[in-house]
């Protein structure tokens, strides 16, 4: 702390996943607040939104402040049989607000795997993600789909790219009536209607839902996607947080960057989702990589609209003293406290905004 500012709560969210990522073997990432504007107009369809804050270096080059870190992270890998990179980072982005329209700096904080990756680096960036929504709070949702099976299903409805955009947007709103009215319009009826109803409707326990696509899905393309869904929601059941999770097919990405599992994180109190992520092979092909990937992002900006804080206090012990009192006793007391595994703010003052488990009076009485 400096004076008496108090980390934020996405500033303590950081330090706490920070934690979290090492543990699980995640190297820190850092890049610069800016790349070249080339590498974000190449693939401005990835970017949420597409507006980008320009400058000219001073050797001509056009300069980009970063609106997204996995295109930075995916430029400084290769590819190679049984190489692997597991990255974490928290960097400041810099995008327009939904809100007020303006560009706003946001902390972003998040995990990429990439390279010769399997099932089980899948699941560990899916469980990391759950986890990782866990620490900054227990009430929260994670929602999983798959593009790649959501893709197969709808080549049965259509293959029209107009028709197949718009259903996705209807589906991803859950416009069941709207959905099955363009369906109508189109002369699609039959197994095509009765996929885009079960896309636009299919929610709940993943179990369930698994059960009702086993029925659904007999193509090759839909059965891979299916297996792999069902091979990663057979993992997280054997973890704690298997019954905050649900599948629903109206968490969408675009299939031209995201073509595996995909999906979105939630905490109450706050209206839109908090986490995403996914595979983004197809990003990874854009880019001339062979290699696959997978990884999510949080955004620690939307913590500020969570109503009040879920800690009870910000330090264990308050410890005061007085003018009198010896710099030497005061550095001892600390010591002595922090030994007992407990953290300290010690003042000659009580600090207006500082909650405290318990005070410790120096001069009264003893540690």
């Amino acid at each position: 702390m400096i004076g008496d500012k108090i980390l934020k709560s996405e500033e303590r969210a950081v330090y706490t996943l920070r934690s979290l990522f090492k543990h699980y073997g995640y190297l820190p990432f850092k890049m610069s607040k800016f790349e070249e504007y080339d590498l974000y107009v190449r693939n401005k369809d990835f970017l949420i939104g597409d507006s980008v804050i320009t400058f000219n270096d001073t050797n001509g080059r056009l300069l980009a402040l970063k609106p997204d870190v996995t295109l930075s992270i995916i430029k400084n890998t290769v590819d190679g049989v049984g190489v692997k990179h597991k990255v974490y980072y928290d960097e400041n982005v810099y995008r327009v607000s939904a809100k007020t329209h303006r560009f706003k700096e946001i902390m972003q904080t998040g995990v990429e795997c990439i390279g010769d990756i399997d099932l089980t680096d899948v699941y560990e960036v899916v469980y990391l993600a759950a986890k990782s929504l866990d620490t900054v709070s227990a009430d929260f949702a994670l929602d999983l789909s798959h593009m790649g099976l959501f893709s197969a299903l709808l080549d049965e409805v259509s293959t029209d790219k107009l028709v197949r955009a718009e259903l996705t947007r209807l589906i991803s709103r859950k416009s069941t009536h709207e959905a099955r009215a363009l369906c109508e319009k189109y002369g699609i009826e039959g197994r095509g209607l009765e996929i885009t109803t079960a896309l636009s409707t299919l929610y709940g326990e993943p179990d369930r839902v698994l059960e009702i696509l086993g029925d659904m899905c007999v193509s090759d393309a839909e059965r891979d996607a299916l297996d792999e869904l069902a091979a990663v929601c057979r993992l997280l059941s054997y973890t704690d947080y298997y019954g905050r999770i649900k599948l629903d097919f109206s968490v969408v990405s675009d299939m031209r960057y995201y073509d595996g599992i995909i999906f979105k994180g939630f905490l109450n109190g706050i209206p839109e989702a908090i986490l995403s992520g996914g595979e983004y092979d197809p990003l990874m092909r854009r880019m001339g990589r062979q290699s696959g990937a997978i990884g999510f992002a949080l955004y620690l900006d939307l913590l500020e609209e969570l109503k009040g804080d879920a800690r009870e206090y910000d330090v264990d012990c308050l410890l005061i003293y007085s003018e009198k009192t010896e710099a030497e006793k005061v550095a001892s007391a600390k010591e002595k406290i922090i030994a007992l595994g407990e953290s300290v703010y010690a003042s000659r003052v009580i600090p207006e905004k500082i909650r405290y488990k318990r005070i410790v009076m120096l001069d009264k009485e003893e540690i």
